[in-house]
C-alpha cells in the first residue's frame, strides 16, 4: 500500500494552531470556550406571549408533553389528552417542561437530572388534583369549574364535549389561541397609529 504523501508545511500549519505545552483538560476547556451553547431557558408567562412566540411554545410543548407520557406510562389521571384547554395543567406543565430543560442543559452538574426527578414526582401529585378538579376525561371535556363569588354572575351550565380526534382539536385550539393574540396586537397597532396621527396633526 502506498503511502499518503508529505504536504509541504502541514506540520508548520498544525503547529500553529495547536501549542503542544497546552495540557488535555486545557484544550479541553479551549474547545468547550469557542463552542455556542444554547441559552439557558427563561420562565415563560403565557398571559405576554405574541402570536408568534404562542404558537412556537404550544408546538414544543405539545411534543414534550406526549414524549413525557409515553416515556413514564402516565395515565389519563396525570396528563389528560386535552391538558392544553385547562390554563392550570398549562401552567403546570410548562413549568415542568423549563425545568426539564435547565436540569438536561450541558452546563447544569451531574445533580441536576435527580433533581428533576424529584420535582417530578411533586408535579404529579398536583396534576392529579389539577385534572380531578378540571373534570376532563379520555374522550372528553368541559371547562374548568369556577367557584361564583358574592356580588359576580353565575357561570353558565357547562356540559361535557365529546372530542373524537385529539390531534385535530389540538390544531384548532392552537390557531384560534394564536388569532386571538394577533388581534390583539394588530389592535394595538391601529391604536397607536391612530394616536400618532392625532399627536402629529395637533397645531404648533
Amino acid at each position: 500500500m502506498n503511502e499518503a504523501p508529505d504536504v509541504p508545511g502541514a506540520e508548520d500549519e498544525a503547529s500553529e494552531h495547536l501549542d503542544p505545552e497546552i495540557e488535555d483538560d486545557d484544550l479541553y476547556d479551549l474547545v468547550m470556550a469557542r463552542t455556542v451553547l444554547p441559552e439557558p431557558p427563561r420562565p415563560i408567562n403565557w398571559y405576554l406571549l405574541t402570536s408568534g412566540d404562542a404558537e412556537a411554545e404550544w408546538l414544543a410543548l405539545n411534543e414534550w408533553v406526549d414524549q413525557l407520557r409515553r416515556t413514564y406510562g402516565l395515565p389519563a389521571s396525570v396528563i389528560p389528552p386535552f391538558w392544553y384547554r385547562h390554563p392550570e395543567l398549562v401552567w403546570e406543565l410548562s413549568a415542568l417542561h423549563l425545568h426539564w430543560i435547565a436540569s438536561y442543559d450541558p452546563e447544569q452538574d451531574a445533580s441536576g437530572p435527580i433533581a428533576w426527578h424529584t420535582d417530578f414526582a411533586l408535579a404529579r401529585e398536583r396534576l392529579r388534583e389539577w385534572v380531578s378538579t378540571s373534570g376532563t376525561r379520555l374522550d372528553r371535556d368541559r371547562p374548568t369549574r369556577q367557584t361564583t363569588w358574592p356580588g359576580e354572575e353565575p357561570q353558565a351550565l357547562i356540559e361535557d364535549e365529546l372530542i373524537p380526534n385529539r390531534a385535530i382539536d389540538f390544531v384548532d385550539f392552537v390557531a384560534a389561541d394564536v388569532q386571538a393574540r394577533q388581534d390583539i396586537e394588530d389592535e394595538f397597532i391601529r391604536l397607536k397609529r391612530a394616536a400618532d396621527r392625532a399627536r402629529d396633526d395637533e397645531p404648533g
